[in-house]
């Protein structure tokens, strides 16, 4: 007898526990959606023209019954949601198709009894050059429309060197379109077609306002199917690439599980209420395929862009005129600096801004404009967004104390002739503390020194003056240096063309001037 009951209360408990289980999870859904969706104060400040508010969690959220109905209609209000979205951003989302001609090598002729004969002539056609029209698939955002002129944002990689470009709406309509301007450091282009009928036009939103954990859809082609839409959250911001990987690298990005796959590039990246808050740019993926590692470029990177491709044709970044890279652990102490989030100045080039303005070797700029830095990236990444001929504030700690500079920003040059500037570039070396680590590497005892040179610019005033990687720095103009502090102080401080460094190269003491 106790074995039936026991047998029939599993078979009424399972299903229970299910129901149970599925209203948890329903519930559950629905506290995070309302948390999502915009019912956080700072949320529903950044956007006032929404009708959110903040509700707080009961008291008792976690225990009594469970109200399947409002749960339910939790979800329901969810779903409508990304409808209403997936309406606004649909239209306003376009597939774009190009064909970029590429020229290829290709054999001379060849006579076909030259393969049971031999050559039969020295006449033989030189390789030639053929052209092949290879096809390509992206997404792209329209942004602007003026008149006749229909412009849409979407990726350098997708239409930068595209001789042809077709825009297919996501109504059907298709038009021929023509490259406006790209920027292959941004990964950014914009595209034209003109056209006297109705187009929509994407609400460009806010990135700055973005935060992990906030809803996103993506919206764009992926593998050529076109008006799809995926969903997510930001999964992290202020993303930097890895150095060595081929991705543009003049703008941070913003990370999304929301699924990215090929085609997907230079579409929409959208928040709750339907504004473009990203441009779908590149995958992190061993396959090529989606693995929850997407990312896009924040709007705001592209606002500017988009004016400069419509009045210039291309982006016009803002230059400061110096080389930088980030602190040691080592030289943090050297240098009396608290942290390492900034951008330590190892080089200015002679008649740059930052030059005119006075920044000197050794210097370490943690804010622009009142804005703090986090890192070099970001340094670049700031002052790229300033405008040329604009002034901008520079907050610098130099010998451990701080100071402010203002700048006149010019505009950056090609990186063509950035590297023809090599040789302007003082001093053209780096200098770090002397590590165990080094000091095994280079088979140095602890008599040799305590500062060694890292990097020599190739072409510039130390390589020409001799000074080379992994000489050991003892003296500057005659000065004893044993920190990254010390040298700095010494090498700034001299008023003569002539600088003097005592210097130890393996078991050769020697001294070497560097010129101005």
């Amino acid at each position: 007898m106790n074995g039936t009951i026991t047998g029939r209360s599993k078979k009424v408990l399972f299903p229970v526990i299910v129901l149970l289980s599925l209203a948890v999870g329903f519930a559950t859904a629905g506290f995070w959606f309302t948390m999502l969706a915009g019912r956080d104060p700072g949320v529903a400040a950044a956007y006032p023209q929404s009708d959110v508010s903040f509700q707080a969690i009961p008291a008792d959220y976690n225990s009594g019954p469970i109200n399947s109905s409002t749960s339910l209609g939790t979800l329901q209000s969810l779903q409508q949601a990304f409808r209403e979205v997936a309406a606004k951003v649909l239209p306003t989302v376009v597939e774009i198709d190009v064909v970029d001609v590429v020229k290829q090598q290709v054999p001379g002729f060849t006579n076909p009894f030259e393969f049971f004969f031999g050559p039969q002539s020295d006449n033989r056609q030189a390789p030639q050059q053929q052209e092949f029209r290879r096809q390509g698939l992206g997404s792209g955002v329209i942004v602007r429309h003026r008149g006749n002129k229909v412009y849409v944002l979407t990726n350098n990689h997708v239409a930068g060197e595209a001789e042809e470009i077709s825009v297919k709406l996501n109504d059907g309509r298709q038009f021929t379109a023509q490259l406006v301007g790209a920027d292959p450091n941004r990964d950014l282009a914009l595209v034209m077609f003109e056209t006297t009928e109705q187009v929509p036009v994407a609400q460009l939103g806010d990135s700055d306002v973005l935060q992990v954990g906030d809803w996103v859809l993506a919206v764009g082609s992926p593998l050529g199917f076109d008006s799809t839409v995926t969903a997510g959250i930001v999964s992290a911001i202020g993303r930097h690439t890895i150095p060595g990987m081929e991705v543009a690298n003049f703008t941070d990005y913003i990370q999304t599980d929301a699924a990215i796959n090929q085609g997907n590039s230079g579409g929409a990246l959208v928040n709750i209420y339907g504004q473009v808050v990203g441009i779908n740019s590149w995958i992190a993926s061993p396959s090529g395929g989606n693995v929850g590692l997407g990312f896009a470029i924040p709007i705001n990177n592209a606002k500017k862009a988009i004016d400069d491709f419509i009045t210039k044709g291309k982006i016009e970044y803002g230059w400061l005129g110096v080389s930088m890279g980030s602190v040691s652990t080592e030289s943090l102490k050297d240098l009396k600096l608290q942290n390492s989030r900034g951008a330590f100045v190892y080089g200015v080039f002679k008649g740059s801004p930052a030059d005119k303005a006075g920044v000197l070797p050794g210097d370490f700029i943690t804010e622009v404009n009142g804005e703090a830095l986090r890192d070099t990236s970001e340094l670049l990444l700031r002052v790229g967004n300033l405008e040329p001929g604009k002034k901008a504030d520079l907050s610098i700690i130099r010998y451990g104390q701080s100071l402010r500079l203002t700048v006149k920003i010019a505009a950056r040059e090609s990186e063509q002739n950035l590297a023809a500037r090599s040789g302007k570039l003082w001093p053209g070396f780096s200098v770090v503390p002397l590590t165990e680590d080094i000091r095994t590497q280079l088979s140095l005892n602890k008599s040799s020194g305590r500062l060694v040179i890292g990097a020599v610019e190739q072409g510039g005033f130390a390589d020409i003056a001799g000074l080379k990687t992994g000489d050991i720095v003892r003296k500057v103009n005659g000065q004893e240096v044993s920190t990254v502090l010390d040298f700095y102080k010494a090498f700034n401080s001299t008023k003569s063309r002539e600088i003097l460094f005592a210097i130890k190269r393996q078991d050769t003491e020697l001294v070497i001037g560097l010129v101005l």
